[in-house]
């Protein structure tokens, strides 16, 4: 039974009767852009395997994102690893997959294995058309995707939130879509995707691909100030606040810094696997000071 708003429990007030469907992430992600619980505060996992996921699951993050796209991760990896954060945690972790693709197959896998997820390189109506098609069911929602037999056990898992609904109904409302902006071309056409497809439940401006695509240098922990990148970012933040859409994005470093970073974004990433093996490094020249053989 859902109890959100929060309620003390974090995301276990979002999740569904069984954890093998997704939690109710589009209210999650609802509730904290309207400021009825804080930010959601997510694990950024680039390295994707199972023993990560299982490992990270009980550490109490909001929320986990999943590399699918950027990873030497198969179909049956991604699941697992979704399962390891949904029941590991208890139903207190929303597993996010970024997928590696538009491709409806990709969209199906991610869902059925009971993540939200988010979409790269949404740069066109028609594209996010295609995508909000394939994450629903039923013509009636404008939805092509196909039901799983064997996902939900029935009478078992496949319990609905909302019982005067079918579980398929149900489960258009659960998992989360939230889209990519990632180039100029994605970002021009955002006022109309968001028009069009209204289904859509948060956006992310990615920095480093849409740096790349408009021909700007990026360097890790430098904040660019080139005139033309405020201008995209201005935009950007326009016309979310104008469709009132929740927005993510990495909020990491010191207090301040992660607070201007996330500042006004319902969905942050607060820390990176990658990122804290780096910081081995740091002790690795430490030791290299400390045990050095004298001149």
């Amino acid at each position: 039974m859902t109890l959100f708003p929060d309620q003390g429990l974090g995301m276990a007030a979002y999740r569904a009767p069984s954890l093998f469907q997704p939690h109710h992430a589009r209210q999650a992600l609802r509730d904290a852009h309207e400021g009825k619980i804080p930010p959601l505060a997510g694990l950024y996992l680039g390295l994707s395997t199972v023993q990560t996921a299982r490992y990270i699951s009980p550490m109490g993050f909001d929320l986990v994102w999943i590399d699918w796209e950027h990873s030497a991760c198969n179909v049956e990896t991604m699941t697992t690893m979704v399962h390891e954060i949904s029941f590991m945690s208890e139903g207190k972790t929303i597993p996010f997959v970024r997928i590696p693709s538009h491709d409806h197959a990709a969209v199906g896998y991610a869902l059925d294995a009971g993540a939200s997820i988010v979409v790269p390189q949404v740069n066109t109506v028609a594209e996010a058309k295609h995508i909000l098609s394939a994450t629903k069911y039923g013509a009636k929602y404008g939805g092509t995707r196909s039901a799983p037999p064997y996902r939900l056990i029935q009478g078992i898992t496949d319990t609905p939130i909302d019982k005067s609904k079918s579980i398929h109904e149900n489960q258009n409302e659960q998992a989360a879509v939230v889209i990519q902006i990632e180039s100029l071309e994605g970002l021009n056409n955002l006022d109309s995707i968001l028009t069009e497809v209204p289904e859509i439940d948060g956006v992310w401006l990615g920095t480093i691909d849409c740096r790349v695509s408009m021909g700007l240098r990026w360097e890790a922990g430098v904040a660019p100030t080139e005139p033309e990148w405020q201008d995209t970012v201005a935009k950007f933040k326009k016309i979310v606040k104008r469709h009132n859409k929740p927005s993510g994005g990495f909020a990491l470093g010191p207090s301040e810094k992660m607070r201007m970073m996330g500042e006004g974004k319902a969905m942050l990433i607060v820390a990176v696997d990658t990122v804290a093996l780096v910081g081995m490094v740091d002790e690795l020249k430490k030791a290299r000071e400390v045990f050095s053989l004298p001149n």
